[in-house]
């Protein structure tokens, strides 16, 4: 029997979400991030989005409402995945940057989509 999660931190979902927003940080912290403010701004929204949204919905308490910021987190890292390939093509990150961004929104977009299945599962009888 699993044990019943009691806060929104408890989720590897949200801890995932939280090392990939970590991780954008670190990276645009690199002076060629500073100087364009605008992207920089969008792909740390982004990052943020992930991991709030999956606090927020959480915290909303029941499984409908659960799921639709589930949804807009997924999405959020979706974005991130997206705004890496500007800054890839315009080489504020490295080929090993940009892996390491992609792949961990990937495995974030993985983990929320498997969260989905299994709200979808505690529905069903």
């Amino acid at each position: 029997m699993m044990a019943r999660l009691q806060r929104f931190q408890d989720l590897f979902a949200w801890q995932v979400a939280r090392k990939l927003t970590r991780s954008v940080y670190m990276l645009t912290a690199n002076t060629d991030f500073v100087s364009d403010k605008g992207l920089k701004s969008q792909i740390q929204r982004a990052a943020v989005s992930t991991m709030r949204n999956i606090a927020e919905g959480y915290a909303r308490g029941t499984t409908k409402q659960f799921s639709h910021f589930r949804d807009i987190s997924r999405g959020s890292a979706a974005e991130v995945q997206s705004l890496s390939y500007v800054a890839k093509d315009l080489n504020y990150i490295n080929a090993a940057e940009f892996e390491l961004l992609f792949n961990l929104s990937d495995e974030t977009i993985a983990i929320i989509s498997g969260l989905k299945n299994s709200l979808h599962k505690s529905r069903t009888p």
